[in-house]
């Protein structure tokens, strides 16, 4: 990890990124003491359709009405 001052990281922006961008964590300081901190971005995890298939099952009475009682319950 590396600490730069903020007239540095002004002055060198797009050479940080550039470091930044390949896995290395700023640290930008104020007269030595830190105030924020530059990390990489982590990539999204891909998701893909059926991820979860025979993981759950819906009951055949999923979309039916809620018995009254219950609706009652919610209402109260």
């Amino acid at each position: 990890m590396t600490s730069v001052g903020i007239h540095e990281a002004k002055t060198n922006l797009s050479k940080l990124l550039r470091r930044v961008s390949v896995g290395e964590e700023i640290i930008i300081t104020r007269s030595g003491e830190p105030i924020a901190k530059i990390v990489p971005i982590k990539p999204d995890q891909k998701r893909w359709f059926g991820i979860d298939a025979d993981r759950y099952e819906v009951p055949d009475d999923f979309n039916e009405p809620l018995p009254e009682e219950l609706i009652a319950a919610f209402e109260s």
